[in-house]
């Protein structure tokens, strides 16, 4: 069996979308019951409490999670509030403790789905579970990573997968704490149109005032479902307090959701004349594109003959300024444009390398 053949039929024990839901960290015994409570009062759609028990962090001697004493916690939630529950692993330890307290859903954090060899340890020790395993995108944004991951999932008999779109690091400054990069998590998804898919929308944002539009942007595309840092007092919260929402927050955010439909019935003429413009269109860029390439070209064999460096700083600079000025005046996405802009300016480059060395 393959990953493009898993029918993953956890997902339809449970009302879509599925919201999973409780603090970044375990603190306490009153904190988690108290979350609970508070989220359950709410009557929000949400069967699933999560909480970090280990908590892997950037730098040492910060908090790293109360460890397995709270494990005990998520039992007394799911005991007195009627929770199924959840929590991240990152090594067979972590895994051997959350499968001898019962946790429901395990999840793979996005610094484990890195590291293939951490991977391998996880999933040795899950063999033979059948246990709902969630993986994280890996930090960096390699779907191959990501999809490897699942894969040493599956080789150890684990078939109830389902993957969660966290955002990637970047070291550009952006509005996001990691960078949602759509098209990575829509390239799996593409793929792999059976495996669910969450959005994390706390982690992608880094604060609480875009958690809902992430949410439903992620929705829109039709990601099954979220999970969302949720604590009783995120101001005073051992770790990330600024992306956590307080529980009656957590119920409006989802009261507002809406899921959209992917029948396309009675839209199917007007879609289809839509698209295929967009299809014209894009003949078009790439033809464009194509043409840009060739001028490259001819500017990198005049670089050579006169032993001229390839990237011209001030060039880039008067480049980059139009794009932005362009952009303004058009009503675009200042930073799309750069992107777009960013992308050819790299395979000019690359095409003016093939020429300097003679590839």
């Amino acid at each position: 069996m393959n990953l493009k053949e898993l029918q993953n039929d956890w997902i339809n024990a449970f009302s879509q979308p599925l919201m999973i839901a409780g603090p970044c960290s375990a603190e306490s015994e009153s904190q988690m019951l108290e979350t609970a409570r508070r989220i359950r009062e709410t009557n929000a759609n949400v069967p699933i409490f999560r909480a970090g028990i280990w908590k892997p962090r950037t730098k040492p001697n910060g908090f790293e999670g109360v460890g397995v004493i709270g494990l005990n916690w998520l039992k007394k939630v799911k005991e007195e509030y009627g929770f199924k529950t959840a929590t991240e692993v990152a090594n067979a330890h972590h895994v051997f403790a959350a499968l001898e307290a019962d946790v429901d859903i395990l999840w793979i954090g996005a610094r484990s789905t890195v590291n293939p060899f951490t991977v391998q340890e996880i999933a040795m020790a899950l063999r033979g579970t059948e246990k709902t395993v969630l993986v994280k995108n890996p930090v960096n944004p390699d779907l191959a990573l990501w999809i490897g991951a699942l894969e040493r999932l599956l080789g150890q008999g684990i078939k109830n997968l389902g993957v969660i779109h966290r955002g990637f690091s970047t070291y550009q400054k952006t509005k996001y704490r990691n960078n949602p990069n759509w098209q990575i998590a829509l390239d799996f998804k593409s793929q792999f149109p059976n495996i669910p898919m969450l959005i994390d929308p706390s982690h992608i944002c880094g604060n609480r005032t875009g958690l809902a539009d992430i949410t439903q942007e992620a929705l829109n595309v039709g990601y099954q479902g979220a999970i969302i840092e949720t604590h009783s007092n995120p101001d005073e919260a051992w770790s990330d307090a600024s992306q956590q929402i307080t529980p009656e927050v957590l119920s409006d955010l989802i009261g507002n959701l809406k899921v959209r439909s992917t029948d396309l019935a009675g839209f199917e003429g007007d879609m289809g004349r839509h698209r295929t413009l967009i299809s014209d269109i894009d003949f078009q860029l790439i033809e464009l594109l194509s043409q840009r390439m060739k001028i490259s070209e001819k500017i990198g064999k005049l670089k050579k003959e006169n032993d001229i460096a390839i990237f011209q700083p001030e060039r880039w600079k008067v480049i980059t300024e139009y794009a932005t000025q362009k952009a303004v005046e058009t009503g675009m996405s200042k930073e799309f444009i750069e992107k777009i802009f960013k992308a050819i300016h790299e395979e000019s480059i690359e095409v003016q390398n093939n020429i300097m060395i003679d590839r």
